[in-house]
């Protein structure tokens, strides 16, 4: 989970900061603090945004956002973070934008707290006496001149953040003068809220799949299977019966003549042949077969 905190200085973004920590084991990561750590440890970069903090202007881009590259590549920033005080202004959400799609990874809500200037002014007041009364060293930007300027850049630059991540579809609002309790609740319910498109974008192809397939559909005639079909019995058909073989002497009988109609004349025999063992016809002499006829 990846989160920006919106609202003007004292609208208790760092309390609530610390209640998400606490609940979904996130990072905060405060650039004043990192700022302000950098002044404390007397580091070049410290030496360089001391004077600009003192006056309760703001650092330029390109630190801001090279310390916050820096901090989110540890490893304990990988689970989740949440920036408090960054971005200021269109410019750094603009280059944050770009930082965090160079790493892979995209902001999933932006939660700006809505407070009323006169009574965030009276509780700064009141915050800066609890902690002198306490003997705690107060910052160099806990004073009234300081917030006065702090909230003038606010609504200058950083208020148009607030149309920014509207725009692209983030922005959560919250009244933030509510008890602490009850704006952790509202935080809460804002990004359950904010959450529900996110798990909905994020649902496997396969699941979608499935639950496509699970919807009903038309109903389409069972195609028809044909019967398998039976091969038909063979019957053999019968044979015919095989001629008997003629006896040798049937063989050697000769056949008698016929009447031959195209003959001339009436009584005529035609030639009688008679065939041979060797089945070639033997002419007899038509006299031969006269005289015969006589005989008999």
């Amino acid at each position: 989970m990846r989160l920006i905190l919106l609202g003007p200085p004292g609208a208790g973004k760092g309390t609530q900061a610390q209640h998400l920590v606490a609940k979904y084991g996130l990072v905060q990561l405060s650039t004043g603090d990192m700022l302000r750590a950098a002044v404390k440890a007397g580091t070049p970069l410290g030496h360089k945004v001391q004077d600009i903090m003192a006056r309760g202007a703001l650092c330029p881009d390109d630190i801001v956002v090279t310390i916050v590259e820096e901090r989110i590549a540890q490893p304990d920033a990988r689970k989740g973070f949440i920036l408090d005080g960054f971005p200021r202004t269109v410019p750094q959400a603009e280059a944050l934008d770009r930082m965090l799609a160079s790493h892979g990874i995209a902001l999933d809500a932006v939660i700006e707290l809505r407070v009323d200037e006169a009574a965030l002014i009276r509780r700064i007041e009141s915050r800066i006496a609890e902690m002198k009364a306490r003997g705690e060293a107060l910052r160099s930007d806990d004073n009234p001149d300081v917030l006065h300027r702090r909230l003038a850049a606010y609504r200058e630059q950083t208020a148009p953040l607030i149309a920014y991540y509207r725009q692209h579809g983030m922005l959560h609002s919250v009244a933030g003068m509510a008890a602490i309790d009850v704006v952790g609740a509202a935080i809460e319910r804002a990004l359950a809220a904010a959450a529900k498109p996110a798990l909905a974008a994020k649902a496997p192809a396969k699941a979608r799949r499935s639950r496509a397939a699970a919807r009903p559909t038309a109903k389409t005639a069972a195609p028809k299977t044909a019967a398998p079909k039976t091969a038909a019995p063979k019957t053999a058909a019968p044979k015919a019966a095989a001629p008997k073989p003629k006896s040798q002497a049937a063989r050697r009988k000769p056949a008698l003549g016929k009447k031959s109609s195209g003959s001339k004349g009436r009584g005529k025999i035609a030639r009688v042949t008679r065939k041979t063992v060797t089945g070639k016809p033997i002419n007899r002499p038509r006299s031969r077969v006269k005289a015969a006829k006589r005989r008999r």
